[in-house]
């Protein structure tokens, strides 16, 4: 006998008919304002003989390394390489970040090392996309993991000692320009692309800032006429960013998490008239072998195991019920909850009122 253990999370958005005024800064950000990516390669030495033990390129690293440093190995030279690994390392640019300030690096092990902690990043270069070095990193790694091994083979690990990363270990040295430096003007790009409430952004900037300051470009962006001045500029949007104003309501969305049995239901979500019905067919069969003996004193008689099966059929049916134009899902879920349906099987009467025309909503399955 199996026994199913099914758990349920329901959570509706905007529950409350209450809605709230946004501070511009909350739901957009201003386009060419962000952060980039950086990459880079470098070594990490010190390790406590966790360091990569078969991997050339730590070792072509290390001898091309120790070159420049003015010391020349022989041909065949044998390298310690145990103690060293090399990593990958990224960090991320923020905005406005000048030459000198720090960032913070992750460190990964790219090769068979197994554990990096007590290690030191030797100087690395950290690279963006055009192939220009924006920063240099270097320092000791903080690694959260841990992996300890015993002499009879066992080992334990906790988290993943092959991942670090440096607070502050990386000095930038150069600026990334933002288009927000020239022009006249500023675009506004709203994180959820909407057009009711792109227009009503719109909107309050000309209420506030004066008629013909802004238009709506399109659902996502909104452009915004601003001094030339860089000072100005920064005022200017300081002001801008604290406006508030009523953002379109999202539209109609159901969120079904099908590995977890999570279903996310929005606010605008309606039922159009409706008859569910919902009923379980179980089968279960049984094996019951029986042992076959020849008869008394029989020739060339064989004891033979005979295959008995029994096979039960249960049909389970808890009714129809209705539903009435203008139904909330709310009221939906409780009627299917009330006769003890599964997430799985919640999934599935959604999906059978979707593609039956009576529900107004668009029904995403992650």
């Amino acid at each position: 006998m199996r026994q199913y253990l099914f758990v349920s999370l329901l959570v509706f958005g905007f529950i409350s008919n209450t809605v709230f005024a946004e501070r511009i800064k909350d739901i957009t950000s201003v386009a060419g304002i962000r952060g980039n990516h950086l990459v880079g390669y470098g070594l990490v030495v010190g390790l406590d003989g966790s360091g990569d033990s078969s991997a050339s390129f730590t070792d072509d690293s290390m001898r091309n390394m120790l070159e420049q440093l003015g010391i020349t190995l022989p041909p065949g030279a044998n390298l310690p390489i145990k103690n060293v690994a090399a990593v990958s390392l990224i960090a991320e640019l923020p905005p406005f970040t000048k030459p000198g300030q720090k960032i913070d690096v992750n460190v990964s092990s790219i090769g068979n090392s197994k554990n990096l902690r007590g290690g030191t990043l030797l100087m690395a270069p950290l690279k963006g996309a055009d192939g220009q070095i924006y920063a240099v990193a270097q320092g000791n790694l903080v690694v959260l993991g841990l992996s300890v091994s015993g002499d009879d083979g066992s080992s334990v690990t906790i988290n993943v000692p092959t991942g670090g990363r440096i607070p502050n270990g990386a000095t930038v040295e150069r600026e990334v320009l933002t288009s927000f430096i020239g022009g006249n003007s500023i675009t506004l790009n709203l994180h959820r692309p909407d057009f009711t409430t792109a227009h009503r952004l719109a909107e309050t900037i000309n209420d506030t800032m004066g008629l013909g300051t802004a238009h709506a470009v399109d659902a996502s962006s909104v452009r915004v006429s601003a001094p030339k001045e860089l000072s100005q500029k920064v005022s200017y949007l300081s002001m801008l960013e604290n406006l508030t104003f009523l953002p379109g309501t999202a539209a109609a969305k159901i969120v079904v998490n099908a590995r977890t049995g999570t279903v996310v239901i929005g606010k605008n979500v309606i039922v159009q008239p409706a008859a569910v019905t919902h009923g379980n067919l179980t089968v279960t069969i049984t094996n019951d072998p029986t042992i076959s003996q020849p008869a008394a004193f029989s020739r060339g008689g064989e004891t033979v195991v005979v295959p008995k099966s029994d096979i039960d059929v249960a049909a389970t049916n808890s009714g129809a019920f209705l539903f009435n134009l203008g139904v909330t899902l709310d009221e939906v879920v409780r009627a299917v909850n009330n006769i003890g349906a599964s997430p799985a099987e919640l999934v599935a009467i959604l999906e059978a009122l979707k593609a039956a025309g009576s529900l107004n909503a668009e029904l995403i399955i992650i």
